[in-house]
């Protein structure tokens, strides 16, 4: 039996590290504006996400896309944001035609889509038929602009349609961009459960095990740092190129998973949490920084983000430390299961390394 679980536990971590990606959530932003009885749009995509709806933007599948092949998959693009992102005003269908679609400077495509009305409205409503089309989990966030009336929301899959009317007083349009801060808290939620880097990063740190007070000063090292760094990166401050981060989160976890066959004391462990932490931080802040928000909107995107990923990451632990704490008593598992899991969590980051350098 305790065989078994560490080989199941193992196993597991192996799987992970061979079929998961990090960060899988996608993120797109769109802002429209109302102007008569037309809805201007301007939405950008990252090029990846992209890619999978529009294969035709990358025909030599080298994975680069050039403005050569955004100009020549202009009427597949069009075709794919018409009937992917509906608009409609009073209820009446406003068709749309793609007046412009380039590439940005943050690994993604913008498109400008012009939505005609019938009659001039005072309710839109915005339908992003696309999620189902993009990756599971993906967001997009809808910045509305009726007058001088602005609304903040965000857009998945279960609800994938706005309905924006200018509100009637402030209560009303407090309620509106409530609704867009708990899509923020939502996504830093799924982010980190679905960033399966950073959970096995804390699994390794946590599988030794230890007295609690090490084991939550771990965490807490952790979450400080990524905080730091995650506000850096999302108000622009700093933002190291994703090329190099990438590869020292995955050298972060190769290394805690090699160190717990030597390490004796955890009482200090996070001492060399927090600079990991910091480097893991500017990884969260990628799924904000691809949408480029307007500078107003980032304060309140990065606080409920950050509470999302915090949330998230007690979540997980409430249910890890028990359970390691309970493995550990088991006769056999320590040292042989330790060190199981920590192979396969040495294994899993030097596999996200490699995979991250040649991609």
């Amino acid at each position: 039996m305790r065989s078994l679980v560490t080989l199941v536990l193992a196993l597991g971590l192996w799987l992970v590290a061979g079929t998961a990606a990090a960060h899988a959530i996608g993120v797109s932003k769109g802002s429209y504006t109302l102007d008569d009885d037309a809805v201007h749009a301007e939405i950008t995509f990252a090029r990846g996400e992209m890619l999978g709806v529009v294969p035709s933007l990358d025909p030599d599948k080298d994975g680069d896309i050039r403005p050569e092949d955004v100009a020549s998959s202009r009427g597949a693009l069009a075709k794919a944001v018409t009937l992917g992102v509906l608009v409609r005003g009073n209820g009446e269908s406003c068709p749309g035609k793609l007046t412009d679609a380039r590439l940005t400077e943050e690994d993604g495509i913008a498109l400008t889509v012009d939505y005609r009305c019938p009659m001039p409205p005072v309710r839109i409503e915005l339908d992003v038929k696309l999620l189902e089309e993009l990756s599971h989990g993906h967001r997009h966030i809808a910045h509305i602009v009726l007058g001088t009336i602005t609304i903040d929301e965000v857009a998945y899959r279960g609800h994938a349609t706005v309905d924006a009317i200018a509100p009637s007083d402030s209560a009303q349009s407090a309620a509106k961009r409530s609704v867009g801060a708990l899509g923020f808290l939502q996504m830093g939620v799924e982010h980190i459960l679905t960033g399966y880097d950073h959970l096995v990063f804390l699994l390794g740190l946590v599988i030794v095990g230890g007295r609690i007070r090490s084991m939550l000063a771990v965490v807490t090292a952790f979450t400080v740092a990524h905080s730091i760094t995650l506000g850096v990166a999302a108000l622009g401050t700093w933002v190291p190129p994703s090329r190099v981060i990438e590869p020292l989160i995955a050298l972060s976890i190769a290394y805690v998973g090699v160190e717990n066959f030597f390490v004796k004391n955890t009482e200090n462990r996070w001492r060399i949490t927090f600079p990991f932490g910091l480097v893991h931080g500017f990884g969260f802040a990628g799924a904000l920084r691809e949408i480029e928000l307007p500078r107003e909107q980032i304060p309140t995107a990065l606080v409920f983000f950050n509470l999302g990923v915090e949330a998230g990451q007690l979540a997980v632990m409430a249910f890890v430390l028990p359970a390691v704490y309970y493995l550990r008593k088991k006769d056999g598992f320590v040292p042989r299961g330790t060190q199981a899991v920590s192979g396969a969590v040495a294994l899993a980051g030097l596999f996200w390394f490699v995979d991250r350098l040649i991609r």
